[in-house]
């Protein structure tokens, strides 16, 4: 039998991949689960019990949480990272190390493809099919979602006729968990002027009143939750996860220009992602020079939409990472974070690092570096060749 390697998540499209695969084409398929931490034990074990129901050869899960945060997530955060000023990178941040994982177990096994079940109409098509023919090029790959045009409801009747059974209600939503962020996708965010229903979220809104959460940051990494310190920053992800997700803070639908040149849009919940990037721009604010931020905004916007690309692999990134990190040496301190239902406030930072330090003045009130003579003599030459500019051209007109 022909051995092939499928990227399974035990949803819809990757349940029909796994069944078409095996009893339509006759294929020996290797279901692997990449799991970037979205799934708990209980989870893993239901997806388990379900591929072995679909006939698979073996069922394997590879759990790449810290490998991902190490590699991708922690410069997420350093460059502050949000696609359109809205969206955390969830899905297409996690898909580039789930087929990066998934080419090299292909080789590990000796299969001869790889598949997936992108449809073809969005980006993780490209994004696993860029990673798979640099990492994998002699490998076929194959698509059955996209190369059949399969709708969703034609995906589930398939799976019906031949007795498969799963939670179909569930299924008519597409649901991308990981520690990052999960994306859903549905009938609503086909449309331009719709919003999900509160039952298509994942998390619930279960929390009222306020509450506060302290985030410690060294060197640009979170560190600590409440006081709480942690060795594996992951850990402390998932920590401001289980204490903001139940406001239903980091909700939103994100709207945004796809690789194939087409507008996409997609309902996301991100509490932790969200919370964390925007106290640790915070933190930046008060640590970071003009020009350290000037640079770092030019840079992070590239690379946030190099990784969205699929281009993880051009050596340029590594390039961005590099300075990404070298900014970060003095980014460490704390940002107390109030969290409310649907929203959160950020309350202020204390830093070591902190540049407001009183000893040097207060803006708007007082300076202790510098007199007033020397801002007259400053701002005369700050102004020079505007005031020539205009000097000489008004003098042109007359």
């Amino acid at each position: 039998m022909k051995k092939t390697v499928l990227a399974y998540s035990g949803g819809l499209d990757t349940t029909f991949c796994a069944l078409h695969l095996t009893k339509d084409l006759g294929y020996e398929v290797h279901a692997v689960l990449i799991n970037t931490g979205g799934f708990s034990g209980s989870e893993l074990q239901e997806i388990e019990a379900r591929a072995n129901g679909l006939g698979v050869a073996s069922f394997t899960v590879l759990d790449v949480t810290k490998t991902y945060y190490e590699e991708v997530l922690k410069y997420l955060v350093f460059g502050n990272v949000l696609k359109n000023a809205t969206y955390p990178l969830s899905v297409s941040a996690e898909r580039i190390l789930q087929a990066k994982t998934l080419a090299e177990y292909a080789k590990k096994i000796g299969a001869k493809s790889v598949a997936h079940g992108s449809t073809g109409a969005g980006n993780d098509q490209v994004r696993f099919d860029m990673i798979f023919q640099t990492i994998v090029p002699d490998i076929e790959i194959i698509t059955p979602i996209r190369d059949l045009k399969l709708s969703r409801e034609e995906e589930i009747t398939y799976l019906k006729k031949h007795g498969v059974s799963m939670n179909f209600e569930k299924a008519k939503y597409s649901i991308n968990k990981g520690i990052w962020g999960t994306s859903v996708g549905g009938k609503e965010t086909l449309t331009s002027n719709q919003t999900l229903p509160e039952e298509a979220w994942p998390t619930q809104v279960s929390k009222s009143g306020s509450e506060e959460v302290v985030i410690g940051f060294e060197k640009g990494e979170i560190k600590s939750v409440n006081g709480q310190a942690y060795s594996n920053p992951v850990d402390a992800i998932l920590k401001v996860q289980e204490l903001a997700a139940p406001y239903g803070i980091g909700r939103d639908i994100h709207v945004g220009d796809t690789i194939i040149g087409i507008k996409g849009r997609v309902g996301f919940e991100a509490a932790a992602p969200i919370i964390i990037i925007k106290s640790h721009q915070l933190l930046e604010k008060h640590t970071l020079t003009k020009w350290q931020t000037f640079w770092k905004n030019q840079l992070s916007e590239f690379y946030g939409n190099h990784l969205h690309e699929g281009h993880y692999l051009d050596p340029v990134m590594r390039n961005m990472e590099a300075f990404l990190e070298s900014t970060q040496e003095f980014v460490s301190g704390s940002v107390k974070v109030i969290l409310h239902p649907y929203r959160f406030q950020l309350v202020g930072i204390e830093s070591s690092h902190d540049l407001m330090a009183s000893k040097f003045g207060s803006y708007g009130e007082m300076n202790k570096g510098y007199t007033g003579e020397d801002v007259k003599g400053f701002t005369r030459i700050l102004g020079n060749q505007t005031a020539i500019f205009h000097q000489v051209n008004h003098h042109e007109e007359d």
